[in-house]
């Protein structure tokens, strides 16, 4: 039942070319267009630009050094989940999740299947809509990176030393988990609201009021790096599992990694189990 179920919500989806655009294509394409409109500015204004207060990485760029790919892979891998990016992907996944709420089509497909595997099958298809999102980020980054290269005629290389590969996978799976938790926020909030509107705003509306927690937390005297802290925001789990990642001087504990697991899988699976639990209660007689 569950298979039947993903594979209908895939059919839908593959059939909806706005969502796919919107979702999948539009931040990779205007990421490449930017970065060759802010290339062509720098090669016209290098020598203005040069000077003491210049960044480094500019003017690494600049002096035509060469640029490591595998090192942009990690990189561009570990960005996947940045504001943008989450912003353009909520919109595939409140479509998704709230679809068949707007379109009143419940009723027709739930005495088809069970509840559980009805809801399953949309998160499975969406789980399928990021993997292919991240893919089409990660290569339009690579893109843009090259065509920088081009630019300053930086010589490309690829050294896959120090596990590169491996901490680009690592960095993939969990910026993945990170666009997972957030989407699971529009899932809740659709079930509840019946509406396309609240799995929108709603993700976007907690996630910023997250961001903001540590401040309002540390003038209530709870550390930075308290557990209350973590619990309350899963996005200061992801940075710290990305920065274990990473590795290097700057490494956080095993103590804060486990912190900001707990976190980050916590607001994952909880709001999904809401979505699920509320869900089998639900009248759909009206939809």
């Amino acid at each position: 039942m569950l298979a039947d179920a993903y594979r209908a919500e895939t059919y839908r989806l593959l059939r909806n070319r706005t969502v796919l655009f919107w979702s999948v294509l539009f931040v990779p394409l205007i990421g490449v267009v930017f970065g060759v409109v802010g290339n062509a500015f720098l090669k016209a204004n290098a020598d203005k630009l040069a000077g003491e207060n210049t960044p480094p990485e500019l003017m690494i760029a600049m002096a035509g050094g060469p640029m490591n790919l595998a090192a942009e892979l990690v990189s561009a891998a570990g960005n996947v989940a940045n504001p943008v990016a989450l912003l353009f992907l909520l919109i595939g996944a409140a479509t998704l999740y709230t679809g068949d709420y707007r379109w009143e089509t419940w009723r027709l497909i739930s005495a088809r299947n069970g509840r559980v595997p009805l809801i399953l099958g949309k998160v499975l298809t969406y789980v399928t809509l990021v993997l292919i999102a991240m893919l089409v980020l990660i290569a339009g980054a690579l893109i843009e990176k090259s065509i920088s290269a081009s630019f300053f005629s930086r010589p490309l290389t690829f050294d896959a030393g120090d596990g590169r590969i491996a901490d680009a996978f690592a960095m993939s799976g969990v910026s993945g988990l990170r666009i997972l938790q957030v989407t699971m926020l529009g899932l809740l909030a659709g079930v509840v609201g019946r509406s396309l509107l609240a799995g929108l705003f709603v993700p976007v509306v907690v996630t910023v009021l997250q961001a903001l927690s540590p401040f309002a937390l540390m003038g209530m005297g709870v550390a930075n790096d308290a557990w209350l802290t973590f619990l309350v925001n899963p996005g200061q789990g992801y940075d710290v599992i990305a920065a274990a990642i990473r590795g290097g001087p700057e490494a956080p504990t095993a103590e804060l990694v486990v912190r900001g697991w707990t976190s980050l899988l916590g607001w994952t699976i909880l709001p999904l189990i809401g979505a699920l639990a509320w869900f089998q209660r639900q009248d759909l007689s009206k939809e």
